[in-house]
């Protein structure tokens, strides 16, 4: 195993807990699902460690957090959705940042969306087999948007110069801006 892969495999558990941690001091004040504290350290994994730690990281922390703090819960089905939006993120982040070379908020634009669609079309057709009321597709990001937009904000500020100072900090290799016209 290259050196590499070993740094981002610790990474990777390093933002792991960091997904767990957290969101616990958002809780304890009652702000949890209003500033998204669990999506930053995971979307920070795909930046930093490349889409498929940053994925594992998404798929990982979200059960972990739950069964060590009860957040998010288990049922109603909360945890196992945050999974697949997660994972989403943090492939979106690394595959967009480190695969395609986009910029730092062009890529977490596509993983935000991308993620919050996954979460939408798992809250439509999931929750209704725990007999639960289905929530519209596009609630994720229509009024789930407005009711996050703190976290969002927060995200679209503080994401790209965290970025900036992990490469700085790691040497890690900053990927070259897709300048290319198709």
């Amino acid at each position: 195993m290259r050196d590499g892969n070993i740094r981002n495999l610790i990474l990777g558990g390093l933002f792991v807990a960091l997904g767990i941690i957290v969101p616990i001091a958002f809780h304890s004040i009652g702000a949890g699902a209003i500033f998204l504290p669990m999506h930053i350290p995971v979307l920070l994994a795909g930046f930093i460690t490349g889409p498929v730690i940053g994925c594992l990281v998404g798929a990982v922390t979200p059960i972990l957090s739950s069964l060590l703090t009860g957040m998010p819960p288990l049922m109603p089905p909360k945890a196992q959705m945050m999974v697949a939006e997660l994972a989403v993120y943090g492939l979106l982040s690394g595959f967009a940042y480190r695969t395609r070379r986009l910029h730092v908020i062009l890529s977490l634009i596509i993983a935000m969306f991308g993620g919050r669609i996954v979460y939408g079309i798992l809250a439509a057709y999931i929750l209704p087999l725990f007999g639960f009321g289905p929530v519209p597709v596009f609630y994720p990001i229509t009024a789930g948007l407005v009711a996050s937009l703190p976290g969002i904000v927060i995200q679209l500020l503080l994401i790209p110069p965290i970025v900036w100072l992990l490469e700085k900090q790691l040497k890690a290799d900053k990927p070259a801006r897709n300048t290319s016209r198709k």
